[in-house]
């Protein structure tokens, strides 16, 4: 296949391009700048310039494609203006749903399992099956659905809000949360700490990906998830532990713009997915990365 990958230089994208390359694929990727085109073509795969609100430009890529993993997010403009943010996102998807309509031909899109505590799936493990009304991703994520009835292999990941990698992890929420513990000078856990976040590696969720555009049905929701809930009390400790810090109950403005994700309660399942592709994670656990040291060097 021919895979058009946006967000290919960044930390889910780059192991998404090498596991694609490895099984075979031919990969083009979206490229906003010379460095980010400079580390595509160094991955083996041809660079492509341009960004998400070149929507013109995102057609025609798919349309020279046989499959599009979408990946790219503009995660600048999260804590300010998250708005902006998520309108850029669904003219995106608009723009592959156009071009790709009619064809069968694979579209795979990225939301987050925090969308299932938004829409108040509570007291139980999320599943694949959940649907939310819309709002911010949740609206992302229908349009991406409804592509099935337009003759597109449509399917979404929703991805859990710890993607962590020792190595390749430079920005997510595990980095986030370090800094924040070093800046206050404890790490912190809401309340009793008991709500749980679900979590996956890297590594797992790129093979994910190559699976999902590979195979996944249309209309498919996949859950990307190694760790099916891990308590924020436990996250905490394991930050404390490699910061040498201590640890302490904190208030939600502890964790800035994240609060929304840190005080959710958001245990998801991964069986359908597994059932549905085969796919098991295997590589270790966000507390077991965190042990590893990397994050703390």
């Amino acid at each position: 296949m021919r895979v058009f990958v946006t967000g290919a230089s960044g930390h889910i994208g780059s192991p998404v391009v090498a596991e694609l390359l490895e099984a075979g694929h031919e990969v083009v990727g979206l490229a906003r700048s010379d460095d980010s085109a400079a580390k595509i073509e160094a991955a083996g795969a041809e660079a492509r310039r341009g960004d998400l609100d070149d929507l013109d430009g995102l057609k025609q890529a798919a349309s020279e494609a046989d499959g599009v993993i979408h990946l790219a997010f503009r995660h600048d403009l999260m804590a300010t203006e998250m708005e902006t943010a998520i309108a850029t996102d669904l003219a995106a998807t608009e723009a592959f749903g156009d071009a790709l309509a009619g064809t069968d031909k694979a579209f795979v899109n990225t939301s987050g399992t925090l969308m299932l505590a938004l829409a108040g799936v509570t007291g139980r493990a999320g599943n694949e099956d959940d649907r939310s009304p819309g709002g911010h991703r949740g609206d992302v994520e229908n349009a991406t659905l409804a592509l099935a009835d337009r003759g597109v292999r449509s399917s979404v990941i929703r991805l859990s809000p710890f993607v962590h990698s020792s190595e390749l992890d430079k920005h997510g929420f595990g980095p986030i949360l370090i800094g924040f513990a070093r800046a206050a000078g404890y790490a912190g856990y809401p309340g009793e700490g008991t709500n749980r976040l679900p979590a996956v590696h890297t590594l797992d969720a790129a093979r994910l990906y190559r699976l999902a555009v590979e195979s996944a049905p249309a209309g498919q929701v996949l859950h990307g998830v190694g760790d099916e809930g891990i308590a924020t009390k436990d996250i905490a400790e394991a930050i404390a532990r490699g910061t040498g810090l201590p640890v302490q109950s904190v208030p939600e403005d502890y964790f800035q713009f994240l609060a929304f994700a840190l005080v959710a309660d958001n245990p998801t399942s991964n069986a359908k997915t597994r059932e549905v592709l085969g796919w098991e994670p295997t590589h270790p656990g966000l507390i077991e990365d965190y042990a590893l040291g990397g994050y703390f060097a």
